[in-house]
């Protein structure tokens, strides 16, 4: 069922969304140098390396396999029209070929960059890499990037656990909040107070 809805709402939403797909594709061509779509390796499910998909938010000069929230000086990589797509999440659009190619899910872990090896093996002992990654996800409605890694393992595993259709249709609506008012996005380096973020985390 999982499958199904994947298949049949990626391709409706890249139908419909073509005309904003292509206009998006224009504004980056014309406003900086480099690819329209930028691809980074990441781990799917049972640990398969695949290349996400995004919109380049970032000049081509940018540290490729850095997560951004780690970047010391974001703004100075992020272009004019990234930040509207970034704040938009607007630059995830392209990851909608990713789940119909079979790679990714609506609802899922966030994919971890292949160099993230403490966040791989603590999802390989908790059973999260057996499962799809996804655009959004439990962690994602909870925090998002101001999760220390331990934490946002505890929030899949939570999610791989207790899966079911309604408590996806619930990330999914949490998410479009999130999203509108730009919760829990971190731009650059932040200093995180890890045991404290671990004794407040509530799923």
């Amino acid at each position: 069922m999982k499958r199904s809805f994947d298949l049949f709402f990626s391709m409706i939403l890249i139908i419909l969304l073509s005309l904003l797909i292509l206009a998006i594709t224009l504004v980056i061509r014309l406003s900086s140098k480099g690819p329209v779509i930028f691809k980074q390796r990441r781990i799917g499910k049972d640990k398969r390396e695949f290349n996400i998909y995004k919109f380049r938010s970032m000049y081509i000069d940018t540290p490729k396999d850095v997560p951004t929230h780690l970047l010391d000086k974001p703004d100075a990589f992020i272009t004019p029209v990234g930040k509207i797509l970034r704040k938009t999440s607007l630059d995830e659009l392209p990851q909608l070929f990713n789940i119909l190619k079979g790679e990714m899910s609506f609802v899922g872990p966030r994919p971890a960059l292949y160099n993230q090896y403490d966040l791989i093996e603590l999802r390989e002992k908790e059973g999260v890499n057996k499962i799809r990654p996804g655009i959004t996800g439990w962690a994602q409605i909870n925090g998002r990037d101001e999760l220390p890694i331990p934490v946002k393992v505890e929030y899949d595993k939570y999610y791989v656990k207790n899966y079911s259709f309604l408590l996806d249709i619930k990330i999914i609506f949490k998410t479009f909040f999130s999203v509108l008012f730009a919760k829990g996005v971190v731009e650059g380096r932040q200093e995180v107070e890890i045991e404290e973020k671990e004794k407040s985390v509530k799923v």
